[in-house]
């Protein structure tokens, strides 16, 4: 059986430049590991709200969010051959007040400040020691083992997966999907958008390239498949600039029927150094009905979705 789900956490430094970890306690599905603060999103849950509840929960400390750092996914194997993708999103953050305490009952067991020199002999999950350079010891025995994130063969969940029915209230099904998308240009400054097809949400509006990632697909290799899906063109992704949130209660897809979607969204910046005429390569009843370049200029004119409109003003 494959899963999915989306967690957030938080990377604090002292003054001296030591990052602060949490070791998971008994129960844990990391019990024994160290890695940063933060946890699973909930339900129409901006990440970076996560990051707050879960470093209040787990460190007894009051943080703000101050920036995006990196957004990576890997996945959990266990037995029977079932496994557990997660996409991490992680987010640099500072104290503003608490005391600091481990979780009392919950999840974390202890508490760590670390260089990589003093974190070289400790148990770290790989997604925290990739994250900061740490060199970390084997996992303990009983430890999630987490593979690096890699295209995979299509797996029979979708990125788009369906919250099982003993938590899914009301006949309105919660669904939950996380995305990839760009902000892509071309030498020229021009700006490469998506239209979205009809049928599907936002028809008619003028989208960033981008999708759902697939199962044990990074962020950034889900977007650069997007691209060449949806417009035929082969970019290089530059930089993470942002994450989005977005939650709609009643959302009809082409399904017919209403689901409560809460869609997460990895923002990158993106480069075609050698741009073609954009032609959408997407199976026929794709999201997706034409993809075409835009001079900066000419965005005012066009009726674009949230998302894009928000990204491309930063142009203007």
């Amino acid at each position: 059986m494959q899963q999915r789900r989306t967690a957030a956490y938080g990377v604090l430094r002292d003054d001296g430049g030591q990052v602060l970890l949490v070791r998971g306690g008994d129960g844990s599905p990391d019990r024994g590991a160290w890695r940063l603060p933060g946890g699973d999103l909930r339900h129409a849950e901006h990440p970076a709200a996560t990051v707050v509840r879960g470093f209040a929960a787990e460190t007894g400390l009051a943080v703000t969010v101050a920036g995006v750092r990196a957004a990576v996914a890997d996945v959990a194997t266990y037995a029977a051959g079932s496994g557990l993708h997660t996409d991490r999103l992680v987010f640099d953050v500072t104290a503003t007040d608490g005391v600091l305490r481990p979780e009392q009952g919950g999840g974390s067991a202890r508490l760590g400040w670390f260089t990589p020199e003093s974190a070289a002999a400790a148990p770290v999950l790989p997604f925290t020691a990739e994250l900061l350079g740490l060199s970390g010891a084997p996992l303990p025995s009983g430890s999630s083992r987490v593979l690096p994130s890699a295209p995979m063969a299509p797996a029979p969940m979708t990125s788009a997966a369906t919250v099982p029915a003993a938590t899914a209230p009301g006949p309105t099904a919660l669904r939950h999907r996380f995305g990839a998308y760009g902000l892509v240009t071309d030498p020229a400054g021009r700006v490469l958008l998506t239209l979205i097809a009809e049928g599907y949400p936002g028809a008619g509006s003028w989208h960033l390239p981008g999708g759902g990632t697939d199962y044990g697909e990074a962020p950034e290799t889900g977007l650069l498949r997007e691209l060449v899906e949806e417009s035929g063109q082969v970019g290089r992704v530059v930089r993470l600039i942002g994450v989005d949130s977005f939650h709609h209660p009643s959302r009809v897809g082409p399904e017919g029927r209403p689901l409560d979607w809460h869609t997460v969204r990895a923002i990158y910046t993106v480069v075609v150094e050698e741009p073609t005429e954009a032609r959408v390569l997407e199976l026929a009843g794709g999201s997706t009905a034409r993809a075409s370049w835009f001079g900066v200029d000419e965005l005012s004119g066009l009726r674009l979705s949230d998302i894009a409109a928000r990204t491309v003003a930063e142009l203007r």
